[in-house]
């Protein structure tokens, strides 16, 4: 071989390839696909985006978890979620009113809340139990927008314990808030979504399930929004939500499916 081509022949041929790949059309990644979901969810959701990653390698899914009424107030003036998971499907029917949903709001699952302590037997527990002097402190989510803290109230004042333990009553901005400081020692027992009590971390501890004729059903909904509406990858998710995958890991979490 001459000593030309010895020494320039493989970066010739490395310049081929380079031009050859600048003649492919380029790839564009997925677009990411963000999503506003109420803090119930923060285990289930987790579990079906990691589900649907596995037949959709490439989809870029963000969730940020908080309580269903400041994340409507968030998506009304602006902020930029292409679908909203709601603990109340009544939030979601807000935002079609404001112009702001693409679809109809959806049923998903309808949720349940439960008594739940990492110090007491919370399963030996009633709402009963809440007035006894023995318990200092109970974690509820805020009523004022988050609906699993409203549920709690409903639960109390139907259980008529609800002025008796006024002076107990710590409130966290959402119900992953409540479980966390409940977990933390800030209050002794917490009424937190039965779909968080279900986590393995925190199912050791065991929990009372709080009788749902007490309060009105916690009935939750999603709408893509329109700002979502543009994006394929939010059409298939949703679909997704839909599957008997998704259905499955709701279950786990003691999400009850609507027929």
């Amino acid at each position: 071989m001459p000593l030309f081509d010895r020494f320039y022949a493989p970066p010739l041929r490395l310049l081929g390839a380079l031009l050859f790949l600048l003649l492919i059309p380029s790839v564009q990644a997925s677009e990411v696909v963000r999503i506003a979901a109420a803090s119930d969810l923060r285990y289930a959701l987790d579990d079906i985006i990691e589900l649907y990653h596995q037949a959709h390698a490439d989809a870029r899914i963000e969730v940020i978890y908080g309580s269903s009424g400041k994340m409507t107030t968030q998506i009304i003036n602006g902020a930029p979620y292409d679908m909203f998971f709601s603990a109340d499907i009544a939030f979601a029917h807000k935002l079609e009113e404001k112009g702001m949903a693409a679809t109809e709001p959806a049923v998903y699952a309808i949720g349940r809340i439960v008594l739940w302590s990492n110090t007491l037997d919370a399963a030996g527990l009633t709402l009963a139990d809440l007035t006894s002097d023995a318990i200092k402190r109970i974690a509820i989510a805020q009523p004022a927008h988050a609906p699993y803290g409203l549920r709690a109230r409903e639960a109390m004042q139907s259980a008529g314990i609800w002025e008796a333990v006024q002076g107990k009553l710590v409130f966290a901005e959402n119900i992953a808030h409540a479980a966390q400081m409940t977990q933390s020692g800030a209050a002794e027992v917490g009424i937190i979504a039965l779909s968080l009590a279900r986590f393995p971390e925190l199912e050791k501890y065991g929990y009372y399930l709080i009788d749902d004729t007490l309060h009105q059903p916690l009935t939750q909904g999603y709408v893509v929004t329109r700002r979502g509406a543009k994006k394929p990858e939010v059409w298939a998710f949703a679909d997704f939500m839909a599957t008997d995958q998704a259905h499955a890991s709701m279950l786990h979490y003691g999400f009850v499916i609507p027929e």
